[in-house]
């Protein structure tokens, strides 16, 4: 059995045109035709996919809601996570260089990966077969967070809004150096407030992961009369604020 028909036991399809499929495992790095205009087409049904997802589970979210919730979703992270459910880091083809520096463990490259898949089963077998992965995959990742955990405001949202409200100028975020081998890399960023003279620096594995943690730390500064306002910022609603219940929010009320 060769290594892409192991590929398409684990994803439950077969490919019509297996050469989409080489295609989607082929890193830029390697040869033509690579990966990159699948991963294009993969984004969209990603995303695409994840909404209809969300649209049926959660009936009463706010539009708000569900573009944070997908937005955790769908975040390097979260595709670096179900790329190493399924291995691809197995069969993909990488050229020497990317291989030396370690791209098989790299999460951008298996993130990219595990769109141009799905970019390539659209193409296959249109978005049916696509969207029937990301369901599977998606299954678990959804039944295992609470709903407080993926709608709850990021820092950055929780920041820009906190400073929107006091008519205050918005944070300015820049990279000050990434450090660290190229499949582990860290990223340092500096988040500036000069209005509230707050610069405080962020450390994280991709720039928005250390944005995130450079505003985290900014909030933890802010000046006592607006840190209540952080604090509720930083809470989803609470559910009887729903006009309608939502499973795992049923959980948490009282009889």
């Amino acid at each position: 059995m060769t290594a892409l028909a192991v590929l398409e036991q684990r994803i439950g399809y077969s490919f019509r045109q297996p050469a989409l499929l080489r295609q989607a495992m082929t890193h830029r790095s390697h040869s033509l035709p690579h990966n990159e205009r699948l991963e294009f087409l993969g984004d969209s049904v990603l995303n695409c996919a994840v909404a209809q997802i969300l649209y049926e589970k959660f009936a009463t979210e706010t539009e708000g809601d569900l573009s944070r919730i997908r937005a955790n979703l769908v975040q390097q992270q979260t595709l670096h996570q179900l790329s190493q459910t399924l291995q691809l880091e197995m069969f993909l083809c990488l050229g020497e260089g990317e291989l030396r520096s370690g791209g098989l463990q790299r999460p951008s490259i298996l993130a990219d990966a595990f769109e141009a898949l799905l970019g390539a089963m659209l193409l296959d077998g249109g978005f049916a077969a696509a969207e029937k992965l990301v369901r599977e995959l998606y299954a678990p990742l959804l039944s295992e967070i609470a709903l407080t955990q993926i709608t709850a405001k990021d820092p950055k949202t929780q920041l820009q809004e906190l400073l929107q409200g006091q008519k205050k100028p918005l944070p300015t975020y820049a990279v000050t150096e990434i450090s660290g081998a190229a499949h582990a890399q860290a990223f340092h960023v500096l988040c500036d407030i000069p209005s509230l003279g707050i610069r405080v620096p962020g450390v994280g594995q991709s720039r928005r992961a250390a944005e995130q943690a450079a505003a985290q730390a900014a909030l933890a500064q802010l000046p006592s009369p607006l840190a209540p306002a952080a604090r509720a910022l930083a809470q989803p609603k609470s559910a009887h604020q729903k006009k309608a219940s939502i499973p795992v929010r049923k959980a948490r009320q009282s009889p």
